[in-house]
C-alpha cells in the first residue's frame, strides 16, 4: 500500500537514511519559532508557580527551591534540544506538571533527602519501563480512566483557587478570566492560558500597589543533592510519580507525535525520559521528560512543514533551558507576588489538565464507578499509614475496576 508523495517527502525518519540534511538554521522558520515560543511559555508560567507552591508546602529553603527550578527547566530544556536534534522529530522536553501537582500534596510528609530519593527511584522506574518495553503493560494494569480521574481529583483543588483569586483580586482575576474565555472562543492558535497569564500580569501592575522587594538571592551554582532511600518513599512517592509521568506526559506526547504522522522511537523516548529525570533528581528536580501538551503544539500543522517541525521543539528547549539558568533571578520576583495571584494563575494553568482528565475518566461506560472513587479519594487529601490520597485513589480505583467492573 503506497503513500502520497507529500507524505513520503516530509517524513523525517525516512530522511535520516542516506539523505543529506540541511543545516539546523536552514530548517528554522517563523512558524516553528512561533510554536516553540508558545510551547515554552506554557511551561514557564503556571507550572513554575505550582513548583513554588509545592516548595512552600514543604518548607523548602530558597536554595532548595532554586535548585528545583533549575533542575527541571535546565534538564527538561536540554532533553528538548538533544532529542529532536538526534531523531529529527518534535520531541519536546519539559517537566511533569501533574507530577508537581502531586508533590504539592506530599512534600510536607517527607524530609528533603527522602524527596530526592523518591525522585531518583521514579526516574529509575521510568528507565526500566523503557528498557523492558513494559510501558503498555503498566498502563493497562491500572485503567487509564482511573489514572485520569485520580489526576482530576488532584488538580481540582488548584483550579478552584481561581474563584478565590477572583474574589481577592476582582479586577485582575476578572480580566484574566474574561481574556481566557474570549481567547478560547476566537483562537485555537494561541493558548488561552498564556493570554490569561499575560493579561493577569498587566492588570496586576496597573491596579495593585506592589512593593517589589529589592532583596535578591545571591547567585550560586546548583549543587548535587544527596538522596535518602526508603520503602515508604518508593511506594508513596517514586511509584505514583513515575505512573503520573508515564500516563500524563509520556503517553500523550507519544500520542501527539503519532497523530501527526511521525514514527516516534517509543522505547528510546521513555528510556531517555528516565535518564534525564534521574540526572535532574540529583539536582533537586522531580523529572525531565517528554512533555505531552508541548509536544502536541510543536508537532501540529501550525509548526510548519513536517520535516522542519523538530526545530520548534529545539526552540522551546532553548528557552526552557535559559529559564532554568536564570531561576535565581526569577524565583525572588515570583515570590513577591500576592499569594492569591499566584494561586489563581496556577489554577488557570491546570484547567486544561482538569478538563482532559474528567473527559477521559468519565466519558466511557466501563470504569465509571472506579473512576469516581479514584477522583473522590484524590480530592479528599486523606492519608492512611503515611500513604497519600492519590496513591489510595489509584489502588482503590484499580481494585474496583478489576473486580466489580471487570
Amino acid at each position: 500500500m503506497g503513500y502520497p508523495n507529500r507524505y513520503i517527502d516530509e517524513q523525517p525518519n525516512e530522511s535520516l537514511k542516506g539523505t543529506k540534511r540541511t543545516s539546523f538554521f536552514q530548517d528554522l522558520s517563523s512558524q516553528n519559532i512561533s510554536s516553540g515560543f508558545i510551547s515554552s511559555t506554557l511551561v514557564m508560567t503556571g507550572p513554575a508557580l505550582i513548583i513554588l507552591q509545592a516548595a512552600a508546602t514543604g518548607n523548602f529553603s530558597n536554595q532548595q527551591t532554586i535548585n528545583w527550578m533549575f533542575a527541571v527547566y535546565f534538564f527538561g530544556g536540554l532533553f528538548g534540544i538533544v532529542m529532536p536534534l538526534v531523531f529529527r522529530i518534535p520531541i519536546t522536553g519539559a517537566h511533569s506538571i501533574s507530577g508537581v501537582a502531586f508533590l504539592a500534596t506530599v512534600t510536607a510528609h517527607f524530609s528533603y533527602p527522602q524527596l530526592i530519593g523518591g525522585y531518583v527511584m521514579s526516574g529509575l522506574l521510568i528507565l526500566l519501563v523503557g528498557l523492558s518495553g513494559l510501558f503498555t503493560k503498566i498502563i493497562k494494569w491500572v485503567p487509564k480512566e482511573v489514572i485520569a480521574a485520580m489526576l482530576g481529583g488532584l488538580v481540582t483543588n488548584y483550579v478552584v483557587q481561581i474563584v478565590d483569586g477572583v474574589k481577592a483580586l476582582p479586577i485582575v482575576g476578572g480580566a484574566a478570566l474574561l481574556s481566557f474565555l474570549i481567547c478560547t472562543k476566537i483562537s485555537k492558535r494561541i493558548p488561552a492560558v498564556m493570554v490569561a497569564v499575560v493579561v493577569a500580569f498587566i492588570s496586576l501592575f496597573l491596579t495593585e500597589d506592589l512593593q517589589m522587594s529589592s532583596k535578591g538571592i545571591a547567585f550560586f551554582l546548583p549543587s548535587l543533592q544527596m538522596p535518602e532511600f526508603t520503602w515508604m518513599g518508593m511506594v508513596t512517592l517514586g511509584l505514583p510519580l513515575a505512573m503520573l509521568i508515564l500516563s500524563n506526559d509520556v503517553a500523550p506526547g507519544i500520542g501527539a507525535l503519532e497523530s501527526s504522522d511521525f514514527n516516534p522511537p517509543i522505547r528510546k523516548i521513555v528510556s531517555f525520559s528516565g535518564v534525564f529525570s534521574i540526572i535532574a533528581s540529583f539536582f533537586g528536580g522531580q523529572s525531565a521528560n517528554i512533555a505531552g501538551m508541548m509536544t502536541a503544539i510543536c508537532s501540529s500543522e501550525e509548526a510548519g512543514m513536517s520535516s522542519k517541525r523538530y526545530m520548534a521543539a529545539v526552540v522551546s528547549g532553548i528557552l526552557t533551558l535559559l529559564f532554568g539558568v536564570f531561576a535565581w533571578k526569577i524565583v525572588p520576583f515570583i515570590q513577591t507576588l500576592p499569594q492569591a495571584f499566584v494561586s489563581m494563575l496556577a489554577g488557570f494553568a491546570l484547567i486544561g489538565v482538569l478538563l482532559s482528565s474528567l473527559q477521559l475518566g468519565f466519558t466511557g461506560n466501563k470504569y465509571r464507578l472506579s473512576a469516581l472513587f479514584a477522583f473522590l479519594i484524590a480530592l479528599s487529601h486523606v492519608s492512611f499509614f503515611h500513604i497519600s490520597a492519590p496513591v489510595w485513589g489509584l489502588v482503590v480505583g484499580a481494585i474496583i475496576a478489576r473486580t466489580v467492573e471487570a
